[in-house]
């Protein structure tokens, strides 16, 4: 079955006709089931969650206040809504959620009050620094020693999965994307991602859009951690990570 278990409705509007460009496009690659979600910075109830990251940096600061946030409810009728349709595929709805050891009560909280199909657990900041940003080389890799950060990623990423907030894990090795490679063998940590993430439960994805969106020669998840996680038996879910219809399926066909 080919699965995009990772798509985002960030660059338009939370309507239906939005919503149908990227069902349409899935259909068109033959995709049979999607999952379609935002991130929490969309959305004014995680809106303190994001405070952290506007003290860290004038330019986070900048960056996350041009955003314009909307109450989680217009999700929730988009969702509601798209649910009526008798379609062709199956569509799943959930969050990304930015996550910080720190806002586990705040989290939960928030979650509790809604009912999605899936919620993706991803680390996008380290102790407040975001590494995936153009202003990330200045802030955080030019700052912090590459190994620590490695480090700290994959020990945030231990919380998180032990959490248990979440059904699915985002882009589990996207820190590769700048090609900051890190001295230590990263095969013992992903030994215990693996461990964890069977004990737990959760699909640890494999994400194509390292790849497209910023040249990384691996198509998804680099191959030692992934084969580590199915030596475990964890959960694989396929997904683009795709923020504009074009990209929808991308490269699944090949990592599936």
């Amino acid at each position: 079955m080919l699965r995009d278990g990772h798509i985002h409705l960030e660059n338009g509007p939370l309507s239906v006709d939005y919503a149908m460009r990227f069902v349409e496009a899935a259909i068109n690659v033959n995709m049979q089931e999607i999952q379609i979600l935002d991130h929490t910075h969309r959305f004014l109830e995680f809106a303190p969650m994001y405070e952290r990251l506007k003290l860290a940096s004038p330019k986070q600061r900048e960056w996350l206040e041009k955003k314009k946030l909307e109450p989680l409810s217009t999700f929730d009728q988009l969702i509601h809504d798209m649910k009526q349709k008798n379609l062709p595929i199956t569509v799943r709805w959930g969050l990304e959620v930015c996550y910080d050891p720190t806002q586990k009560a705040f989290i939960k909280n928030v979650l509790s009050q809604h009912n999605y199909d899936f919620v993706i657990g991803s680390i996008h900041s380290i102790d407040g620094k975001l590494y995936d940003m153009p202003f990330s080389k200045q802030i955080l890799w030019d700052v912090e020693d590459v190994d620590h950060i490695y480090k700290r990623y994959y020990e945030i990423m231990e919380d998180m999965i032990a959490s248990d907030l979440f059904t699915q894990i985002g882009h589990p090795d996207q820190l590769k994307l700048f090609h900051n490679e890190p001295m230590y063998d990263l095969t013992p940590t992903y030994h215990r991602i693996a461990k964890l993430a069977k004990e737990h439960d959760v699909y640890m994805e494999n994400n194509t859009g390292i790849h497209y969106r910023y040249g990384h020669e691996d198509v998804g998840t680099n191959p030692l951690f992934l084969n580590i996680l199915k030596q475990y038996g964890v959960k694989i879910m396929t997904a683009s990570d795709a923020h504009v219809s074009e990209h929808v399926g991308q490269c699944i066909a090949q990592i599936s």
